[in-house]
């Protein structure tokens, strides 16, 4: 595998290009999903407690709007060194790759493995999956074709052989989309902005008041310090502060008129 040009499938002149993949249409309310994408099959995996959307292209300029509009949540799918659909599987935020959990990953290896003309053929089928902050996109790269930023980030498992519960039980909670992709993506944007935006606005407010609080603190202990009978003077002999000197007073007579 090549680092920075994913071969996908071989055609003319060596060029390595993606293929075509068409996808029945199956509207079904089982699962509804969290977005909708143009022309692209959503699939949501119902074996484990947390709901995940699943997105596949069905041919090589959806897969290149998928990877124009992806989010920072997307982890990419595709067979190693065969051509392949391009599926992305949503996740959570906060989530990373590392927290798919395996009935998903599994979920999402068998959906990729048969959308591959070669793949679906096959035992023993590699699958690649990475960010899709790791693809890679450059001018010279032909519609559908990518590659990575950091090979290390590309992690791969092994499909041994096709599984027909998984494929059926995806299929019935599949679902044709057309949406705006660019407008969706710059609305999860927004939010996010909005989000952190929110987030200094609290930061500073408690920032102020912890300075409110020490303020208020240093001069309460202040006054303490000045109430303390060792700080304290007074006009009667031997009081605080005097330091036990005595004022004495002296009274002179007067004679009579």
């Amino acid at each position: 595998m090549k680092e920075n040009n994913l071969p996908l499938a071989p055609r003319r002149g060596g060029v390595w290009m993606d293929e075509a993949v068409s996808s029945l249409v199956t509207k079904t309310s089982v699962c509804p999903s969290l977005h909708s994408f143009d022309l692209f099959s959503s699939f949501c995996p119902s074996v484990v407690p947390s709901v995940y959307t699943i997105y596949m292209g069905k041919d090589k300029y959806e897969n290149e709007d998928l990877i124009k509009y992806g989010w920072p949540e997307d982890i990419w799918f595709h067979v190693d060194k065969l051509s392949s659909a391009h599926v992305y599987l949503r996740l959570h935020k906060g989530q990373t790759v590392d927290d798919i959990p395996k009935e998903v990953l599994i979920d999402c290896a068998h959906l990729v493995k048969a959308n591959s003309i070669q793949g679906c053929k096959m035992n023993n089928v590699n699958v690649v999956y990475t960010p899709w902050t790791n693809l890679k996109k450059t001018a010279d790269m032909d519609v559908g074709q990518i590659g990575f930023h950091r090979q290390k980030d590309v992690k791969m498992l092994t499909v041994e052989k096709k599984v027909n519960e998984i494929l059926n039980r995806l299929e019935k909670t599949k679902v044709e989309r057309f949406p705006d992709l660019a407008a969706e993506k710059e609305a999860r944007d927004r939010e996010e902005r909005n989000e952190k935006k929110a987030q200094i606005q609290e930061m500073k407010r408690k920032e102020k008041e912890e300075m409110k609080k020490k303020k208020e603190l240093e001069e309460l202990r202040s006054y303490s310090s000045l109430m303390k009978a060792e700080n304290m003077s007074s006009n009667q002999p031997g009081g605080a502060g005097a330091a036990g000197n005595v004022c004495e007073v002296l009274l002179i007579p007067f004679p009579p008129n």
